[in-house]
């Protein structure tokens, strides 16, 4: 892995506590969290710059809706005072935020993108990223789904989907990581 530099920010994507609630089914990946909060730690430390994005459901029965708990980040990924909070009511990232501008505006090129869920707001948002032009890097372990019905209506568990939505990303919109291989670069350039 390559390409990180000092243009680079970490994009922290619907990591809310919504997203435990069972209404969502079986999970993959149950580490994505730390593996997050790892990522976070060591972006703080680097001085690299954290962005993060949180989904405000129009859906009245979403554990993701504004002005619940489940609207709240995790403790794994809570903000810290000065770092962006993005907010989003479509699957992308980049659709009704300041995204974009902000990042053009900051000369950040390269984007590190963890979050929830692989097959939806991640995938949406790192195809966007790609499409933009950012030097996109996804991390496999920092990020995650559900159990999902595929079109006959059958169960698809959550790692087919998840191992799905990656293969479809690679090569074309993003570079597929690891946490470790992420840590390992931001060490070398410390």
């Amino acid at each position: 892995m390559t390409g990180l530099g000092t243009h680079c920010a970490l994009l922290v994507i619907d990591v809310q506590q919504g997203f435990n609630d069972p209404v969502w089914g079986a999970r993959n990946n149950p580490s994505a969290e730390a593996k997050i909060a790892r990522l976070l730690h060591a972006f703080r430390a680097s001085g690299r710059t954290i962005l993060h994005v949180l989904h405000d459901s129009r859906l009245p029965d979403s554990p993701l809706r504004p002005g619940q708990s489940g609207n709240d980040p995790k403790p794994e990924a809570q903000p810290l005072p000065g770092e962006p909070i993005y907010r989003k009511q479509v699957n992308s990232a980049f659709i009704g935020t300041a995204l974009e501008s902000d990042l053009r505006r900051d000369g950040i090129d390269t984007l590190v993108i963890v979050g929830l869920t692989t097959n939806h707001c991640v995938s949406t948002t790192t195809r966007m990223a790609g499409n933009l032009g950012f030097h996109t890097f996804l991390v496999h372990d920092g990020t995650a789904t559900f159990d999902r019905a595929s079109l006959d209506g059958q169960n698809r568990p959550a790692a087919e989907v998840h191992a799905a939505a990656l293969s479809d990303l690679s090569e074309e919109f993003a570079t597929i990581v690891s946490t470790d291989d992420v840590l390992q670069q931001l060490a070398q350039r410390a």
